[in-house]
């Protein structure tokens, strides 16, 4: 699975949250934030088939918008 996200992630310290956060809960390959872009873009790659929809909630109940990025 590779899910590519637009977040309000804006700081530093949030964003090592974040990925620290997601490394913990799912199996994970990579997972990055991209604070320079516009849309604060996650990266996530999983080797197991993660539904977007569970990165989404997950993000939004550590209190941050999470959508998919078309």
């Amino acid at each position: 699975m590779m899910g590519i996200f637009r977040t309000n992630i804006t700081t530093v310290q949030d964003r090592n949250n974040v990925i620290h956060a997601i490394s913990a809960e799912f199996s994970v390959n990579a997972c990055s934030v991209d604070l320079e872009d516009c849309d604060r873009v996650l990266r996530v790659v999983s080797p197991q088939s993660l539904a977007e929809q569970t990165i989404i909630e997950f993000v939004t109940r550590l209190g941050f918008s999470c959508d998919i990025l078309d």
